[in-house]
């Protein structure tokens, strides 16, 4: 069972900058073609930018042709959180951190196999573990 994070919006304002709370915490999405790790080749796992669960890895991100980095599976499911999002006027699956509940993004059924699962993630939700500029 994963130890849960709560913090109060203070709280997270403190630990985040304008943007990162702007996603992660208000639920926003960053405009497609943005994000630093869109185009990023870097091995290794992708951590949640609040908390430092490791959520992705490199050897399942692909390139969707999106406009986020898109991976066919998390680390593990356990590290996922999944939440009904009907805003919008279409229904989704929202998909947040399960230990500290930040935004990371959707998860669609039209990705490769073999999950055919296309999780659709903020890079601004994420932290490579060797990029050191947050």
């Amino acid at each position: 069972m994963t130890e849960k994070i709560v913090k109060t919006p203070e709280e997270w304002k403190k630990l985040l900058n304008p943007d990162q709370y702007e996603i992660c915490i208000k639920h926003g999405t960053e405009p497609p073609f943005s994000g630093k790790y869109n185009n990023s080749k870097f091995d290794g796992a992708y951590k949640c930018v609040c908390c430092g669960e490791e959520l992705f890895s490199s050897d399942t991100k692909f390139d969707s042709g999106s406009g986020w980095p898109s991976f066919w599976k998390p680390i593990s499911e356990d590290k996922i959180e999944y939440i009904s999002d009907t805003e919008h006027g279409m229904a989704r699956t929202e998909v947040n951190c399960n230990k500290c509940g930040a935004h990371l993004g959707h998860v669609f059924d039209d990705g490769p196999k073999p999950t055919n699962s296309r999780y659709c993630i903020n890079s601004i939700s994420l932290q490579h573990e060797k990029d050191n500029n947050g």
